[in-house]
């Protein structure tokens, strides 16, 4: 099979919504005055404006049911998976290739699957080489850090704390042991049916989704957590707290023949699940971002936040009007302009989630992982949770006001005071370096929030509100069980694994549950 990706001149591919626009509207001229018929491969949508589905497959079972087993196969050519992890290791671009793809029977022709992952794929080996630690594998010596994400810049001078291995490097972590599936995953190039993949239904043929999706990720199976149970349940604990969440599954899952233990599916945040959030545009923030205002000129915030939906009718204006705000206003105009542009409540049960989860790599950690959702109707921003696979794998007794930071320190009290305008943690890109063996980044909007007194006591509120909605009241636990029911229904099972992983972030529930309802904010000591 030959990737498109060399027929294609690189123009038409940039420009494929306009392309798509004129052959939807060559394909009606023909409905209407030629003597053919016109068929949908399965179901068809309108095709009458740029980005618009033309084609949504249905499949034979909804994709996150998870109360039924799931198979998917991947198949493409060793040429082109070469080709790809060529490109890779040789400067770290993440090219899709062409591929069928069958999911539960349902057999799709042409989908684009590339990797997926900063930090999950820096322990990746091929051939004997591991291109993020710069020489040959396990061997050390790179360009940054162990344990910091693509993406990430330390300030200058910075070197880990003495003996740091990041989470999965075979450090226990407190109730944990072993890491998820993101920081010192075990992954081979030899072995593609373990790596993380992000599945295109629309890469080569424009328009097309499977069940409103254009885009599905598929989760590593790395030496840590096999089940990525830790991101299953951080998914499934978001959705229960009424926020926005991705939807996930378990499924068998094979690549050329060679199969693996059961895969995380988890539904990405493409045009299709914006569209069912509501009329707003989403926008994606990058790794290689910041929040900082760069003045008016759009092309300056690049690196810095992506458009999802409604491109060419929308732009980033509303948030580059919002970064400018937070870093411009003062601690009173902070306070009282604040609700006119962000769901203050939905932020502050965000904020609850990432510390309760012990999530360190959220919108202030080193992947800037966030996404901002812009009600056209409301004119507020609405911040979503996106990708957990660090969740639960800190410090389980991490209080309720306790930075929540890179390491396995408590780590110190959230700031109480109103931070300097503009201020920003040594590196100019909101890192900051503490004590206790902790490495944390920084977020304007997320320091002025919680330094702010008025939101401080909205934080606690949704903070105890959540807590006996999910922690105090066996939410969390029942996900669990629930959780390896549905893993254990996909072929090529390991059941002594998922209950060994269940086990220990049960451990973890139990320390996070008691630590917290000591707390004076909770218990009201």
């Amino acid at each position: 099979m030959t990737s498109l990706k060399h027929r294609i001149p690189v123009k038409l591919r940039h420009n494929w919504k306009l392309v798509a626009l004129c052959v939807a509207f060559l394909a009606a001229c023909w409905g209407v005055f030629g003597s053919g018929t016109i068929r949908p491969y399965v179901t068809s949508a309108q095709a009458a404006e740029a980005g618009t589905v033309v084609t949504n497959l249905t499949g034979t079972k909804d994709l996150f049911d998870a109360s039924v087993a799931h198979d998917v196969k991947i198949t493409f050519t060793d040429a082109a998976y070469e080709d790809m992890l060529s490109e890779y290791f040789k400067d770290g671009e993440k090219e899709y290739v062409e591929a069928d793809l069958t999911v539960d029977g349902t057999r799709i022709p042409s989908v684009g699957v590339r990797l997926k992952g900063n930090s999950t794929l820096m322990g990746l080996t091929w051939k004997g080489q591991s291109r993020q630690r710069g020489g040959p594998a396990g061997g050390g010596g790179g360009r940054r850090p162990e344990g910091l994400p693509e993406g990430f810049q330390p300030p200058e001078g910075f070197q880990p704390p003495e003996g740091f291995q990041p989470p999965g490097d075979g450090q226990a972590q407190n109730a944990r042991g072993g890491g998820p599936g993101g920081f010192g995953a075990q992954l081979k190039g030899e072995e593609p049916e373990n790596l993380p993949w992000l599945i295109s239904f629309d890469e080569f043929v424009e328009g097309r989704r499977y069940q409103g999706h254009s885009q599905v990720a598929v989760r590593p199976a790395s030496t840590g957590s096999t089940a990525m149970l830790n991101e299953a349940l951080g998914i499934a604990l978001v959705g229960a707290s009424g926020e926005p969440t991705q939807r996930s599954t378990y499924s068998s899952f094979t690549v050329n023949g060679r199969s693996s233990a059961p895969r995380l599916l988890v539904e990405y945040l493409d045009e299709g699940y914006a569209e069912g959030l509501g009329d707003g545009v989403l926008y994606k923030s990058l790794a290689s971002g910041t929040f900082t205002y760069k003045g008016e000129d759009q092309t300056q915030y690049t690196t810095d936040f992506k458009q999802i939906n409604k491109v060419g009718g929308k732009d980033l204006q509303p948030v580059i009007d919002l970064v400018k705000w937070v870093n411009e206003a003062s601690g009173a105009e902070f306070t009282e302009g604040l609700p006119d542009r962000l769901d203050v409540e939905s932020f502050a049960r965000y904020l609850v989630l990432q510390n309760l989860m012990v999530n360190f790599d959220d919108m202030a950690g080193p992947g800037k992982n966030y996404y901002l959702w812009y009600d056209l109707d409301t004119k507020k921003f609405k911040v979503i949770t996106w990708d957990l696979n660090l969740a639960f794998s800190g410090n389980a007794e991490s209080g309720v006001h306790d930075t929540i930071g890179m390491g396995f320190g408590r780590g110190r009290p959230q700031q109480t005071g109103q931070p300097p305008q503009n201020a920003a943690p040594p590196g100019g890109d909101g890192q900051e370096r503490q004590g206790g063996g902790m490495m944390r980044m920084g977020h304007p909007l997320k320091e002025k929030f919680l330094a702010d007194a008025t939101f401080k006591k909205v934080y606690e509120e949704q903070y105890r509100a959540l807590y006996t909605d999910l922690l105090g009241d066996g939410t969390a636990t029942g996900l669990v069980d629930r959780l390896v029911a549905a893993y254990k229904l996909n072929e090529q099972v390991d059941p002594a694994k998922i209950e060994e992983e269940a086990k220990t972030l049960r451990t973890f529930l139990r320390t996070r549950t008691e630590t917290l309802g000591a707390d004076k904010v909770i218990g009201g000591a």
